[in-house]
């Protein structure tokens, strides 16, 4: 008896999701909840669980997109290998050694004919990693003697095959140019190669677009003196690590600074719905967060009300689960206001689009010591540009800039965030 497993619900709003890896080979033995398949959507990866043990039976491919409810694979009733099984298999394999040792003679006979009998289901076949490269490079797997366990085609088999290919190309792209002259023959490499676009990469382009033409969005810029707060960390990242396990990073006297200026202008943290207008009187931030499968926006719930080292401690876990590609649809659902961070990446300055249907979003930039007008003298000091993206159709001027100046000087004056002054 087999069971079907199909493509389970992963959220309201998801109706298909994209087949991007199988875990397991067709034919594998898998145990009951031991993780199949990577299913990818247009917000999240999630892995897909055996429902019971037995044998893997793949229907769906590699790169399907696949409706909720759809058959993904089925699963037979069987037994694990005899390496794994118990001891009674063991006990089997002597015996069977023993009957075919007589025939050992004809075994090179069958073995030249080309048909061996121990050929199986993994002959040929490659691995998931052997898959990824021989589809990447067009690469017909056919044409390659697995080395793998019953002839499987490892990624070592494929990466050798890859570099037998490369080093063949030269020779027949110079064919042409000797025959034709009409043409100058290029120098160097040109390969190209074509992906295609994932569930998530497709809904982060649809969704830029949609905010680019839907929304009336303008920036505003400032700059901050950064000195005060790398003093700040200087002094006391030491002693507020040790106390509280987690480093004084700047992103958490960004959020709360941005907490503070959100209290005193409520429209940067409102948004259109329909007709009206929502204004929330909590304020949860969203964190762009650079995965790699693509831009992610994990939310800070009630971020103020928070203190320092439980930003920092949360802006952490998300991060971390963001680049192993195990947040749920839950983490980057909602948020009111969204901060980017392009400084770790070495931006100087930079236009951020509005996180949909939010109203605003701010841009964090690299810190560059300049020479600034102080007190009447010109000083060197790390200045970072801040960035501000705002739909009008919200938001004002008078509110963007007013928002924009409030949050230079609360991380101008750190002191600022701890009185609430």
């Amino acid at each position: 008896m087999s069971v079907e497993i199909k493509v389970p619900t992963v959220g309201e709003s998801i109706s298909e999701v994209t087949l991007s890896q199988w875990l397991k080979q067709d034919g594998d033995y898998v145990e009951m909840d031991e993780n199949i398949a990577e299913l990818e959507s247009d917000k999240a990866t999630f892995e897909l669980p055996a429902e019971k043990a037995g044998v893997l039976r793949i229907v769906a491919q590699e790169g399907d997109t696949l409706e909720i409810g759809a058959l993904v694979a089925t699963i037979e009733e069987g037994k694990a290998p005899s390496g794994s099984g118990d001891q009674g298999d063991k006990k089997e394999a002597p015996v069977q050694e023993t009957a075919a040792a007589p025939k050992s003679d004809t075994a090179p006979q069958a073995t030249s004919e080309g048909a061996p009998k121990s050929e199986n289901y993994a002959t040929g076949t490659a691995s998931p990693a052997a898959a990824k490269i021989l589809r990447e490079k067009d690469i017909d797997p056919s044409g390659i003697k697995g080395t793998g366990k019953d002839g499987r085609i490892t990624k070592e088999d494929a990466e050798k095959a890859e570099a037998q290919a490369s080093n063949a190309a030269p020779a027949e792209t110079t064919k042409p140019a000797v025959t034709d002259g009409s043409a100058p023959a290029s120098s160097g490499e040109r390969n190209e190669r074509r992906q295609k676009l994932s569930a998530l990469r497709k809904t982060i382009a649809k969704r830029l677009v949609s905010v680019k033409n839907e929304t009336a969005m303008l920036t505003t810029f400032n700059e901050v003196n950064m000195k005060p707060i790398m003093d700040l960390r200087a002094k006391y990242k030491e002693i507020f690590k040790e106390k509280h396990g987690v480093g004084l990073g700047f992103m958490s006297f960004f959020t709360k600074a941005v907490c503070t200026a959100l209290k005193e202008w409520p429209a940067v943290n409102a948004r259109i719905d329909g007709d009206e207008i929502v204004y929330s009187d909590f304020v949860d931030v969203s964190i762009a967060v650079s995965a790699p499968k693509g831009l992610v926006v994990p939310v800070i719930r009630n971020t103020d009300s928070l203190s320092l080292h439980a930003i920092e401690k949360a802006v952490v876990e998300l991060a971390t689960k963001a680049r192993d590609n195990k947040l749920t649809i839950e983490e980057m659902t909602g948020g009111t206001f969204t901060i980017t961070n392009g400084g770790v990446f070495g931006s100087m300055l930079s236009t951020p689009i509005i996180n949909a249907p939010q109203s605003a979003i701010l841009g964090m930039h690299n810190i560059i010591e300049r020479p600034v007008a102080e007190n009447g003298q010109v000083v060197i000091r790390p200045m970072m540009y801040i960035a501000l993206s705002y739909d009008h159709r919200v938001i004002d001027g008078r509110e963007s800039v007013s928002f924009l100046v409030r949050v230079k000087q609360l991380l101008e004056d750190p002191a600022r965030l701890l009185l609430e002054v």
